[in-house]
């Protein structure tokens, strides 16, 4: 098969590619390297070496040009659509380019597939879309029987969930009208190898990391009360390859891929630093515009219509996580 991963040189992208290319399937990237890295291109063409047809092919290019997304597809089974501007804070801070990249580019991504009749369109979402809501008892603790679920109303807070939820809808529609098959996966807190710690709106586990490594006390904005659903990449990659093959009944559906557990920022710290074997206290600073106070989900639809759980624990994700990263 042939499989097309739009902003393949990036986090997941990039992990979802070399699964691919070590199964022996044939990769297509786009990616305009404004976050991708190059590096990440560098090490997918070094690990197709030696394998027969040229089993990864790079183009540099930009989903906002219909021409460059309708050249991507030729010959593609499965578009795997990760290509987006991914910072709540930035989305915050440029509301029309984060339209731009996440709405008008997903569209051309849609229309590009369906003209190509590729076989199965993925969309990346994410559990932003869920926006925020009354998950805290009067003592302020955390209330864990609201886990986020797929038939709850959304209410997306940020122009970046605004952008997402959109292109679900845009999935649906495409799959209802046209009849190109489409499977939405919101993400909820995704971490492991090759997650940036140098962006300005770099993911809390890698600046964790980053911090503790070099004696700096990590940065928590707000309480560090604030709970996420952490999951690990690997987890992320092979719900992407049962979305590919899911039975038809995971058609035109959104799906969470979660851990189904929620975990504070408090305590993801104090287990960093259990493996770091670091003592350094937090620092505390005002709570970010646009951040959710508490994110988890359920990921009962995505076991019955996908057949994907995950694996790998948040302890174990980030054993292999700092490991891997020397």
């Amino acid at each position: 098969m042939h499989y097309l991963i739009t902003g393949g040189a990036g986090f997941i992208g990039s992990n979802i590619a070399e699964a691919l290319v070590r199964k022996g399937e044939k990769v297509r990237i786009l990616d305009n390297f404004s976050t991708g890295k190059r590096e990440n291109a560098t090490f997918l063409r070094s690990l197709s070496k030696g394998k027969p047809g040229n089993p990864v092919e790079i183009i540099e290019g930009d989903i906002r040009d219909p021409d460059t997304c309708r050249r991507a597809v030729q010959g593609i089974d499965y578009v795997l659509h990760h290509a987006a501007m991914v910072s709540v804070f930035q989305s915050v801070a440029e509301p029309l380019l984060c339209n731009a990249v996440n709405v008008t580019g997903t569209l051309n991504v849609l229309m590009a597939a369906r003209d190509s009749r590729i076989r199965r369109f993925v969309l990346a979402s994410s559990s932003a879309v869920y926006g925020d809501g009354d998950e805290e008892d009067a003592s302020g603790a955390f209330a864990p029987s609201r886990a986020r679920h797929e038939n709850m109303p959304l209410d997306p807070l940020t122009p970046y969930a605004v952008s997402k939820l959109i292109g679900e809808n845009y999935c649906r529609i495409f799959y209802r009208l046209y009849g190109l098959e489409t499977v939405c996966l919101r993400y909820f807190n995704v971490f492991g190898p090759r997650q940036d710690h140098r962006s300005e709106y770099a993911a809390v586990i890698p600046k964790f990391i980053d911090a503790l490594r070099h004696g700096r006390r990590p940065v928590i904005y707000g309480d560090g009360r604030q709970s996420r659903d952490f999951v690990f990449v690997g987890d992320v990659v092979q719900a992407n390859l049962r979305a590919c093959v899911a039975p038809k009944a995971a058609v035109g559906r959104a799906f969470n891929v979660a851990n189904h557990r929620a975990v504070t920022l408090l305590e993801l710290l104090d287990a960093m630093k259990a493996i770091l074997k670091s003592d350094l206290a937090p620092s505390f600073s005002e709570a970010r515009q646009g951040d959710i106070r508490h994110s988890w989900a359920e990921n009962a639809l995505a076991r019955e219509f996908l057949e994907f759980s995950p694996s790998v624990s948040l302890q174990d994700g980030l054993e292999r996580l700092i490991r891997s990263e020397g």
